[in-house]
């Protein structure tokens, strides 16, 4: 019997709040399946599985908040024992006693993706799609991924702007009881406003036959309040002042920087976008982020962690980028193996980790895997970022604001697009030599950006 425990979702966490269970008891669970959502001093987080097997016991109801390393529900992994148990029952006679074993095969195979399968259920979950409005194509009437994509994408899908989606999401405001007063009917940012800020009259009307049995889930949506938001970020700030604090005390920081030119950058990555439709096309960032995760494999120790006396190389290039939330605040989520991907993979990638990140529907995996970290304020003006390392890694790479700036070229004065990278790293792990090494490095792959 496996423990499913309230998982470390960054040095800065001691305790999470269940707020939602995506399996019940007896569900058939996979290793890396999101059976939970779990809501931190930062975020909402999809929460994985690490075992396989079926669900028994669910310990905490939803709402309740326990620390770290609380046990949350039991996982049964033992394998079924009618295997190899019926093995020696089929011996004894040959063709007589195949028919039994072929009868229960069916419904093993069925029972696991029911209707209401971890999988089926938790796409419902982030497309906001009814599994009582969709009828199955599987079989039996299986409801399948590609009836709740299909659903997702159809069109009873609410129409709502891309901001009025965000702020019902950063409200907690479910967009079904929004009436819009946009063209056809969408939902506009003002009409969340409204709705989030209006006492509760018109909810009743629409839940009458559930609203006794229901006053938990009501209480399960403290965003939609101003004063438990003004308690979530107050909570945030508090999360990310113990990791910096703690990473102060524990890390001799040294700070080094480099302006790089960013002229044949650029002049490629306009060349290359011409080719690309306008959704596809590369940004700046990309091309940092490319060349911060691919010099990297020059200098592994910066890349890793400082755990037990000593440094632990990371497994693979996994960069921590740093994601300003709506609200205020940031979280360091991971795109794993960034050096392997391609630029218009590694700006899918970005795009997608945006998006999910300031809708609350990360992946705990997401937040604990990082290797190093990088951060760029270049849309802010500001030109010098000297980050404080997130522990327990040992490095993070900065990046500022492009600026032109006069540089002699060839013996002529000019004005180049310069941008000045970073680096905070630990000298537990590193010295100055090689920090420089790996700034020089990443100016070098700049120069040449169609190696990346």
């Amino acid at each position: 019997m496996a423990e499913f425990r309230m998982p470390s979702l960054g040095a800065d966490m001691d305790a999470g709040t269940v707020s939602q269970w995506l399996v019940r008891p007896g569900d058939h669970v996979s290793k890396g399946d999101i059976v939970a959502v779990v809501e931190t001093d930062k975020s909402t987080v999809e929460v994985e599985c690490f075992d396989t097997g079926t669900v028994g016991e669910l310990l905490i109801e939803p709402g309740q908040r326990v620390p770290v390393g609380t046990v949350l529900a039991t996982i049964s992994t033992e394998q079924p024992a009618a295997t190899p148990a019926g093995r020696p029952v089929e011996r004894p006679t040959g063709a007589g006693r195949e028919p039994p074993p072929a009868a229960p095969a069916p419904p093993a195979e069925t029972e696991p993706p029911h209707v209401e399968s971890p999988l089926v259920r938790r796409l419902a979950h982030r497309h906001n799609v009814s599994l009582s409005s969709i009828r199955g194509t599987g079989p039996s009437g299986v409801i399948t991924r590609e009836d709740v994509e299909r659903a997702a994408a159809g069109p009873t899908r609410i129409k709502a702007s891309p901001l009025a989606r965000r702020l019902a999401a950063e409200l907690g405001t479910d967009l079904a009881t929004v009436r819009g007063t946009g063209i056809g009917g969408a939902v506009r940012a003002e009409d969340v406003r409204r709705t989030a800020e209006r006492p509760a009259e018109a909810v009743p009307a629409e839940i009458t036959p559930a609203a006794p049995p229901e006053p938990a889930p009501v209480v399960a949506v403290p965003p939609s309040k101003p004063v438990d938001a003004e308690e979530r970020q107050a909570d945030m700030r508090q999360a990310i002042a113990r990791a910096m604090a703690r990473s102060k005390r524990e890390i001799p920081h040294y700070y080094l920087g480099n302006t790089i030119d960013l002229t044949y950058a650029l002049e490629w990555m306009h060349e290359h976008n011409r080719r690309l439709p306008v959704r596809e096309r590369l940004i700046p960032s990309a091309l940092l982020l490319k060349a911060a995760a691919v010099a990297l494999r020059e200098f592994p120790r910066l890349n890793g962690f400082w755990a037990a006396g000593g440094f632990v190389p990371g497994d693979g290039v996994h960069l921590g980028v740093a994601i300003s939330l709506r609200g205020g605040g940031l979280m360091a989520p991971a795109i794993r193996d960034a050096d392997q991907l391609s630029l218009t993979e590694l700006m899918a990638a970005l795009r997608d980790l945006v998006s999910r990140t300031r809708s609350g529907r990360l992946r705990g995996s997401e937040l604990t895997n990082a290797t190093i970290t990088v951060t760029n304020l270049g849309d802010q003006g500001v030109e010098f970022v000297h980050g404080v390392i997130y522990p327990p890694q040992v490095a993070l790479v900065g990046f500022g604001t492009t600026v032109e700036r006069p540089c002699a070229v060839d013996g002529l004065i000019g004005v180049r697009p310069m941008v000045t990278a970073t680096l905070a790293a630990d000298h537990r792990a590193t010295d100055g030599y090689t920090g420089g090494r790996y700034l020089q490095a990443v100016a070098r792959l700049l120069q040449r950006p169609e190696e990346l």
